[in-house]
């Protein structure tokens, strides 16, 4: 097979037409199959093959630097430059990362796995490489698939055709980002679109078409074909070049001779160009072509005959799906926001039930905050559905917008704690430690399904003042009885112990706490466990009852350093009375962390039934054998 023959982009070079056709299938066939082993970015890459290997033919990696945003498009990438035999451990502990990586390859120049970002690495690359300082000799950056309604996109295209830096950049454009991308690039015909004699014009012939017998129907159609063509045709060029940068396209994106030809007339440019491309995201595969919602763009471990089943919410995404419906249906001023990702945050349902009160701003994250304050400065209550990892990019927005002027906005932040193989870029273990600090922010932390469907409605019933978050991690969730379930702002103890130890435990991390007590009982060891449900504020009842104790283990999925367990130390010292407890505080060190299985990942930092157990006996040791004894 010619795929066994790619090591280098160099192989490339030498290849007919007709090779390339029959080494670009085999790739999709190689990408479905390694996916379906192992689960990854499938539509997005099936999209792009073409697009990789004319980008390889024109350019000589790593002498031209080719960056890729989103890094979740470049399988295609790896594999031509010698990593085919690592997709055996792709997205696997200690295996091939799902995004570039610059430990992995010297092809590799930006781990970017975050949207929006590469036309500003390309352009500092750019400056340094003009400098004289970097030699890099083209500065290819590959965006799209949604990337390109980012803000920051914008702001760095704004920049380099001011600075009339030579950056070739190649818009990959397929419509989606994960869901259909919300974005429109306005040119030259928006201001004709928006005149009031146009649209009164636009209206009667509509009308008019629409009545015309028997052919009416097919006759509006042909219209807004016309109209659609028209806008693609004349708007791209006005918009980029208005900025200072040159336009061409758009270019089919699966013909491979018209790519390169492309491409190496934006070599001959001096200054930015954008080359734009059009592809078909899940090309080449069946059931990614033919998924609605998001052409597979991610998929789990399936068989590749039959494609993955579609995809729907589960465990705690689950639950806040069906907590949006309920509410929704007893709050008409209810909303909900995302960023691109309404079905990973679960709310297509709240799409499908109340369309006209779900927003989907595309990958802009600080727009849908501040979209959000406006909302409920106009009387609605928002519910801003995002990752925790993306979250962090709208910080400046959650503070100085929404909770500067205390605003009841809820954010539902997905994907919080260690979520695994999608690496370090993906884990959300700031939230809580950025958030516990934000003044008038309410934090939930739910260690279960019911406890956050009743926490999304007390964010919304007694938050009215000010913002309120509510965490919540990947995968399958606690189901518990009604019993127990908390309510408000009050933490709930769930075991009392003997005085000695006391464990408060932070959302899912509730269940190891009982894993670990179930054990230490059968030693004799009575330990007291509390769930806090919030970590803003902090319910003084739980931390009277801590600083009895003679020591306290908080164990959090967040970040230790500033984290939630130091926000309950400081408390427990201040209502400590008799006797200064000794306070252990676990959870998520300073460091990126790799990919890999959530579970294991926990395990090895201990933050599972083992470390606590191992951590109830080492400060029943400290407490029994205090340094100093005899």
């Amino acid at each position: 097979m010619l795929i066994d023959e790619i090591n280098d982009p160099s192989d490339l070079r030498n290849l007919t037409d007709a090779q390339l056709t029959q080494l670009a299938a085999e790739i999709r066939e190689f990408i479905v199959q390694a996916v379906a082993e192992t689960g990854g970015h499938l539509g997005s890459n099936l999209g792009v093959v073409e697009l990789t290997l004319a980008l390889h033919r024109v350019f000589a990696s790593p002498l031209d630097a080719i960056l890729w945003d989103t890094g979740h498009q470049a399988y295609v990438h790896k594999i031509v430059t010698g990593r085919k035999a690592g997709f055996e451990q792709l997205r696997q502990e200690s295996g091939l990362s799902g995004y570039p990586s610059r430990e992995e390859s010297r092809h590799d120049f930006v781990e970017n796995s975050h949207a929006s970002t590469i036309l500003s690495y390309a352009y500092g690359l750019a400056v340094a490489r003009d400098a004289g300082v970097d030699h890099h000799r083209h500065i290819v950056a590959v965006i799209g698939d949604g990337s390109m309604t980012g803000g920051m996109a914008y702001e760095a295209l704004n920049n380099l055709g001011h600075a009339n830096r030579k950056v070739i950049i190649v818009l990959n454009d397929n419509g989606r980002s994960y869901a259909p991308t919300i974005s429109q690039l306005s040119g030259s015909l928006a201001q004709i679109r928006l005149n009031p004699v146009y649209m009164r014009r636009q209206r009667r012939i509509e009308q008019a078409l629409h009545n015309l017998p028997i052919v009416g129907r097919q006759a509006e159609k042909g219209m807004d074909a016309v109209k659609a063509a028209v806008r693609e045709y004349f708007q791209p060029p006005a918009f980029f070049e208005t900025l200072g940068v040159r336009y061409s396209g758009p270019i089919d994106g699966h013909d491979i001779p018209a790519l390169e030809q492309a491409l190496r007339n934006a070599i001959e440019f001096d200054g930015p160009n954008v080359v734009h491309v059009l592809t078909q995201k899940g090309r080449g595969y069946p059931p990614a072509e033919d998924d609605d919602e998001k052409h597979l763009h991610d998929a789990p471990v399936f068989d590749p005959l039959t494609g993955p089943p579609k995809s729907t919410p589960t465990g705690y995404t689950q639950a806040f799906a069906d907590a949006m419906i309920a509410e929704g249906a007893a709050r008409p001023n209810l909303v909900a926001i995302t960023a691109a990702m309404p079905g990973p945050t679960g709310l297509l349902p709240f799409q499908n039930r109340f369309p006209d009160r779900f927003f989907d701003v595309g990958i802009a994250e600080q727009h849908a905050v501040t979209g959000a304050a406006g909302m409920a400065l106009g009387g609605l209550r928002p519910v801003v559905a995002l990752y925790s990892t993306f979250f962090n990019r709208a910080w400046d927005q959650v503070v100085y917008d929404v909770a500067l002027h205390r605003l009841p906005v809820i954010f539902a932040l997905d994907r919080a704690g260690i979520t695994g193989d999608d690496g370090p870029s993906h884990h959300g273990v700031y939230d809580m430690a950025l958030l516990s600090k934000v003044p008038g922010m309410t934090v939930f932390a739910p260690s279960s399904a019911q406890e956050l469907k009743v926490m999304l409605h007390d964010a919304i019933d007694m938050c009215p003042d000010g913002p309120a978050t509510i965490r919540y991690p990947k995968g399958q969730a606690r189901q518990v009885p009604a019993s127990s379930v908390g309510s408000g702002f009050a933490a709930r103890r769930t075991r009392e112990g003997d005085g000695r130890v006391c464990i408060l435990a932070v959302g899912k991390m509730l269940e190891a706490a009982e894993q670990a007590a179930d054990r230490l009982g059968g030693d004799g060891v009575s330990v007291t466990i509390w769930d806090p449900r919030l970590v803003q504020p902090l319910d003084p009842l739980m931390i009277i009852d801590a600083a009895s104790h003679r020591a306290v283990i908080t164990i959090e999925d967040g970040i230790v350093d500033g984290g939630v367990g130091s926000h309950m130390a400081a408390a427990i010292m201040t209502a400590a009375t008799a006797r200064m407890p000794i306070v252990v505080q676990l959870g998520v060190p300073a460091k990126f962390i790799p990919h890999g299985k959530p579970d294991r990942i926990l395990a090895r930092l201990g933050l599972d039934a083992d470390g606590l157990v191992a951590a109830v006996r080492s400060v029943l040791d400290r407490i029994e054998n205090p340094v100093g004894s005899i």
